[in-house]
């Protein structure tokens, strides 16, 4: 069985934050879609970042399991999670406004992050929250960012992650289904290069995201702290005046 290294070491993991910075900056080029520019190929790329932070949140899961005998639920991780998505949903709303369908993505990784525990978690009271979110995700996966299997992805990286690499195509699949992957296939077969550039990348991105984390670095990587929730609502706000800039 293949086991990654990362997920046990208890330094500050180098790949892990550059993996956050590539989810970042993904998302941001999806993002950049909406200032009024003709990009829409920015969409093939925009497609690894909501995976990339899922696999960060079950590496964080996975690696607090195996410290601790009784691993339970990470309220402190679960809080920034859920103070950020009410934050965030205004920034967001006043973006995407002739775009928005769901609440933000942070609501989709506080009940990913709380499933992928209970999976994980000998501990009841983790277990009863896994489940609680996990039926969440199911009965207003129309309301979420990437529905149910979006709440599900971070369990199939845990998956991963505790069992083989060779398991990535379950995070593969679960992303495909998490975006709108009717159209995604449907384009595809028309020929379409954004639709399948779309499909290779949720496809490839559980790959690309682990083969980041078994990378040894040789340069230095700015640490991810919490301040980096803040980038969140704070890019809908810079894409927004760009917007009325090139208005």
């Amino acid at each position: 069985m293949t086991e990654l290294k990362t997920a046990t070491a208890p330094e500050r993991d180098r790949a892990l934050d550059l993996l956050k910075w590539l989810a970042m900056l993904s998302m941001v080029m999806d993002h950049l879609r909406y200032v009024g520019w003709d990009a829409d190929w920015l969409y093939v790329p925009g497609r690894l970042a909501f995976p990339w932070f899922c696999l960060a949140i079950a590496v964080n899961v996975v690696r607090s399991g195996r410290r601790e005998v009784e691993p339970s639920v990470k309220w402190k991780y679960l809080t920034w999670l859920a103070v950020f998505a009410v934050v965030a949903e205004l920034p967001y709303r006043i973006y995407m406004a002739g775009e928005v369908t769901t609440l933000n993505v942070l609501p989709t990784l506080a009940l990913g992050l709380l499933v992928a525990q209970g999976g994980l978690s000998s501990s009841w009271p983790a277990r009863v929250l896994g489940i609680a979110a996990l039926a969440i995700g199911v009965l207003f996966g129309p309301q979420l960012m990437f529905g149910m299997y979006g709440v599900l992805l971070p369990l199939a990286f845990v998956l991963v992650l505790r069992t083989s690499i060779w398991l990535a195509i379950v995070p593969g699949i679960d992303c495909l289904l998490s975006n709108e992957w009717s159209k995604i296939i449907d384009g595809m077969l028309w020929g379409d290069p954004i639709s399948i550039g779309a499909l290779v990348a949720c496809l490839m991105a559980p790959l690309l995201g682990l083969a980041i984390l078994r990378w040894r670095l040789e340069f230095g990587v700015w640490a991810m702290r919490r301040w980096a929730y803040a980038i969140y609502p704070v890019h809908f706000l810079a894409l927004f005046g760009l917007r009325q800039v090139l208005a």
